[in-house]
């Protein structure tokens, strides 16, 4: 039969592995992340994962220290993302990558439901409007 002791180190063990490819994941974002606030979320994650890395070595060694030390690193983590945030907010709103097009707000695209006769046709309108009322005066 498994002993508990030998199932909490493989399954610590797994851990690990899981949260090392993590960590290079999200490092691999902060160095690559196409906008400032993919990098902000990037090293969220990375104080997530080292959160995680710290809490597994303290359930493998039993020293019940780590636990505290990982939730000091939890508090200064949400500062720091919250401080980017507040940077990233002052700055205004961060630009789009290359191809990203939204509408922006208030302002309706018609370009696909207008006809393009319709237009010519509705300003050919509007100028004999224009002349009728100059000839009414």
């Amino acid at each position: 039969m498994i002993s508990p002791d030998a199932i909490v180190s493989t399954a610590a063990s797994a851990a690990l592995v899981i949260l090392a490819v993590t960590f290079l994941l999200a490092g691999w974002r902060v160095i690559a992340g196409p906008t400032l606030p993919d990098r902000i979320l990037a090293l969220d994650t990375l104080s997530g994962t080292a959160i995680g890395f710290i809490a597994v070595i303290a359930v493998k060694t039993g020293f019940a220290l780590y636990i505290d030390i990982a939730i000091s690193l939890g508090l200064v983590g949400f500062l720091a993302t919250v401080a980017f945030a507040r940077f990233v907010m002052s700055r205004g709103i961060a630009p789009r990558p290359a191809g990203a097009t939204l509408p922006q707000a208030g302002k309706r695209n018609l370009s696909a439901t207008k006809k393009p006769d319709a237009a010519a046709k509705g300003s050919a309108e509007a100028n004999t409007g224009r002349k009728a009322r100059k000839g009414k005066k």
